[in-house]
């Protein structure tokens, strides 16, 4: 099995913002101010309307797929093993690429969440919080499916039973800043399992990696699952 985790940097050439990069969202707006439960609780109006923007940009005209989020579909669909998708991302362009199966731990932007009953509904539209639940009936009860700072990531389970079992596990564009996604490595490491990263530059975690591979996403990832594919995995001359 195949683990394979990816974050920001994976979306960043398809035209959305990463989070901690130069310029990235975080330079933008603190944390504390958008994205946890108490920020919700204090300026519910102001946590939405970021969530509002990022939804408006993951549906932005020239948002699309890039080659790395194809030869991830590719490698899914194609592997003889089973390859398991765990993503940090928010965006859809996974699925759009055609993956069928993608761990979304830190949830989804094109969807709602009711706060009472918990059903989860794709929305593509801006999202005020005086929106009912289309299920249970709750008034003013959706939220962005979208996992606060201070919030479990979703599908844990799954992914601990994935990291369990995977005999390679690789890490795309992520910044290693961000637990408990940046600890799988550590985890996966301390049994032996081969560790790779493909990135623009060194993560904050880069240490914990046996191997390490440099570039646009879209130039290493579809050369790392050639490899894959041919039965080579990633080489260790230091070139993808």
């Amino acid at each position: 099995m195949i683990v394979i985790l990816t974050g920001a940097g994976i979306s960043r050439e398809s035209g959305l913002p990463t989070f901690r990069g130069v310029d990235g969202l975080w330079e933008k707006a603190r944390i504390e101010e958008v994205a946890t439960s108490s920020a919700l609780r204090r300026d519910p109006a102001r946590v939405y309307r970021f969530c509002n923007a990022m939804r408006a940009a993951i549906l932005s005209p020239g948002v699309a797929p890039n080659p790395a989020h194809y030869a991830l579909a590719r490698l899914q669909a194609e592997a003889a093993g089973e390859v398991v998708l765990v993503t940090q991302n928010i965006d859809d362009l996974h699925e759009r690429a055609g993956s069928e199966e993608v761990l979304h731990m830190h949830g989804e932007g094109l969807k709602a969440r009711c706060r009472r009953c918990g059903f989860v509904l794709c929305w593509e539209k801006d999202l005020f919080g005086s929106e009912d639940c289309p299920e249970c009936k709750a008034r003013k009860a959706l939220r962005p499916h979208i996992v606060l700072f201070d919030e479990e990531p979703l599908y844990m389970g799954e992914i601990r039973r994935a990291l369990d079992l995977c005999g390679l596990f690789v890490s795309i564009g992520t910044s290693g800043s961000v637990y408990p996604a940046a600890g799988f490595v550590s985890l996966v490491r301390a049994r032996g399992v081969r560790t790779l990263e493909l990135n623009l530059e060194p993560s904050l975690n880069r240490g914990a990696f046996s191997e390490a591979f440099y570039g646009p996403a879209s130039e290493i990832v579809p050369k790392f699952v050639n490899r894959v594919l041919s039965g080579k995995h990633a080489p260790n001359s230091g070139k993808v």
